[in-house]
C-alpha cells in the first residue's frame, strides 16, 4: 500500500481521525513555533487544535462565534494560558484583524478552518500569511471534479444541508495559487489536508489531485452527507 495520510488516522480530541494525521505530518517536517489558529471550535475539546494544546505544549488562537459555545470554551481553556480564545463571528472582511489584533504572526504551523459556510473566501482573505500545514473543511457532496463555492454572504449560517462551504476541487484550485499541495483527505469526507509546497518533499507525501485525494461523504442521511439543498454558488 502506498503511504497515505489515511494510514494514520486517530482520534483523540479531533472529530475524526485528524490528531493522527497531525501528528505524522508534524513529526516529518518538524515545527517552527508549534503556534496554531483554529476558528469553528466550539467548546475546544473536539477539535484539531485540542491534542496540540492539550498534551503536546502548543500554543495558539481559538476562535469561536457562537456565544454560548465560547463561553464553554473559555472556561475549558481557562487554565492553559498559552492558549488565546477570541469570540468572533468570522468573515473575509475581519479576519486579517482579527489575526492582526491577536498578533498572529505571519508565518506559524498550523491553520485549522471549519467555519460551515464561507470558508473558501476566509482562507483567500488570508493570503498575506503562510502557516505551513492548512486543514480545510470540503463539501463531500460534490465530488471532483466539480467546483463549487457558495457565493459569499458576510451572514451565512449553516442550515445542516449540504449548502456550504467549497468543493475540494474549488479548494484544490485555491491552495495552489495561495502556494500550497493537496495531500489527501480524511477517511469520513470531512477535511481536507494541504502543506505549504515548498514543505513537500519534506514531509514525504506526494502532492495529489482532488480526484486522488477525495473521500466521499460518510457522516448524514443523504447518500451519506446532509440533506440536498441547491443554493446560489460559483463553479470556481
Amino acid at each position: 500500500m502506498s503511504d497515505t495520510i489515511n494510514l494514520y488516522e486517530k482520534k483523540i480530541h479531533s472529530q475524526n481521525g485528524e490528531d493522527g494525521i497531525i501528528e505524522e505530518l508534524f513529526s516529518r517536517i518538524g515545527t517552527t513555533n508549534k503556534f496554531f489558529v483554529e476558528f469553528g471550535v466550539q467548546d475546544g475539546l473536539e477539535c484539531n487544535s485540542a491534542y496540540l494544546s492539550l498534551f503536546k505544549n502548543w500554543s495558539g488562537l481559538m476562535i469561536e462565534g457562537n456565544a454560548a459555545n465560547y463561553e464553554k470554551l473559555r472556561a475549558n481553556f481557562f487554565a492553559y494560558p498559552a492558549v488565546k480564545t477570541a469570540h468572533q463571528f468570522i468573515t473575509r472582511d475581519n479576519i486579517v484583524s482579527i489575526f492582526r489584533s491577536m498578533h498572529v504572526p505571519v508565518t506559524f504551523d498550523l491553520l485549522s478552518i471549519d467555519i460551515d459556510g464561507n470558508d473558501y473566501w476566509v482562507w483567500e482573505a488570508l493570503s498575506e500569511y503562510k502557516p505551513r500545514v492548512v486543514v480545510i473543511e470540503y463539501n463531500a457532496s460534490f465530488p471532483p471534479p466539480k467546483k463549487m463555492v457558495v457565493q459569499y454572504n458576510p451572514n451565512f449560517a449553516w442550515d445542516g444541508t449540504s449548502y456550504y462551504g467549497a468543493s475540494l476541487t474549488s479548494l484544490s484550485g485555491l491552495g495552489k495559487k495561495l502556494g500550497y499541495s493537496l495531500i489527501g483527505t480524511d477517511a469520513r469526507g470531512v477535511n481536507s489536508f494541504f502543506i505549504r509546497s515548498d514543505l513537500i518533499t519534506a514531509s514525504r507525501f506526494p502532492a495529489l489531485s482532488p480526484e486522488q485525494a477525495y473521500h466521499a461523504p460518510s457522516y448524514g442521511p443523504y447518500k451519506g452527507g446532509h440533506p440536498w439543498r441547491d443554493g446560489p454558488y460559483l463553479e470556481i
